[in-house]
């Protein structure tokens, strides 16, 4: 679930991003380089990692209370006002493309959103993030167009279908829907943060971005959870959810990019449907047959050896640098 993963102040490619641009959950936020560097830089992206699945976690205790488009409407909402308090983007000397491409962006970060929280209230964590993973996954590779790509896609397929035993009879084939479409606009995201990243300086455009998704969400939320999302425990509850799945994985990361040759990183990230699986068991009880742990681990393996493919072939002289 980017080169970096703060997409939005990325120049790179999409292409090259697609494996691990920003998952749903997430909102680059800074940090201070001090507090996390005894971790050492692979370590501080695992926290990360790590931060980002249990505060999924975290967000699917909250959905009695919140309902799913509650608990993205506080998430979008907390992660808004920090990023704005952060970045202080400015309003002025934008064109009007810029605005659209930021509005574009918003509206796909709330429907990236909104989806993927949809698949969690129906299916198993792990799962929904392996199914989510398709959607960057498939960038990259219809991205390369290397032959090479056809084992990754194949592995991502097979692990797909091990993990709805065939036909996904034992699945909630809705939660299944809406995990491929937050995957679907995943790999949209992917896009258009590279867009946004050219025309705003550092995070000022995900900051804009982020507010638009947070204020075209919240009459969603409202409408579903009412007077609920103004209860103090809720509200408290979707900060922590912010805090673990947007500022604390975003501080870890880039203070980790600092030491990190990126390669390594979109490696990295490429092991988060086991790490939501992890959680998923240890926070939710959700346990995995054999058979999708194994369906999980092709997915895995899959992104895995598409970031290596595309890392090889940006080194290859005179490879085409995308759009």
């Amino acid at each position: 679930m980017s080169t970096p993963r703060s997409a939005a102040p990325s120049s790179s490619s999409p292409a090259s991003a697609a494996p691990v641009a920003s998952g749903p959950d997430r909102v680059p936020a800074p940090g201070s380089p001090g507090r996390f560097g005894s971790l050492g830089p692979v370590g501080l992206v695992l926290a990360g990692c790590v931060s980002v699945q249990f505060g999924g976690a975290l967000a699917v205790t909250l959905m009695p209370r919140a309902g799913a488009l509650g608990v993205v409407s506080l998430r979008l909402l907390v992660a808004a006002i920090v990023l704005l308090l952060v970045c202080r983007p400015g309003l002025r000397g934008h064109s009007r493309a810029d605005w659209g491409t930021v509005v574009v962006f918003g509206i796909t970060m709330a429907a990236m959103n909104g989806l993927f929280y949809q698949a969690v209230a129906r299916i198993p964590l792990g799962p929904a993030v392996t199914l989510e993973v398709l959607g960057p996954l498939a960038l990259s590779v219809l991205a390369s167009r290397r032959a090479v790509n056809v084992v990754w896609a194949g592995l991502a397929l097979t692990g797909v279908f091990l993990l709805g035993g065939g036909g996904f009879g034992g699945v909630d084939p809705v939660g299944v829907a809406f995990a491929l479409g937050a995957g679907a606009m995943w790999a949209a995201y992917i896009v258009f943060s590279a867009r946004t990243g050219r025309r705003f300086p550092q995070a000022d455009g995900l900051a804009l971005a982020m507010a638009v998704g947070a204020v075209l969400f919240l009459p969603l939320g409202v409408a579903e959870s009412g007077a609920r999302l103004a209860d103090p425990t809720t509200v408290a509850l979707g900060g922590a959810v912010a805090l673990l799945s947007s500022v604390l994985p975003y501080t870890l990361e880039l203070l980790a990019l600092r030491r990190l040759p990126a390669s390594t990183f979109a490696v990295l990230m490429s092991l988060e449907p086991a790490l939501a699986a992890t959680a998923g068991f240890l926070v939710l009880g959700q346990s995995l047959s054999p058979l999708e742990a194994l369906a999980i681990a092709l997915v895995v393996a899959a992104s895995m050896g598409a970031v290596r493919t595309q890392v090889g072939r940006a080194k290859t002289p005179g490879a085409a640098a995308g759009s």
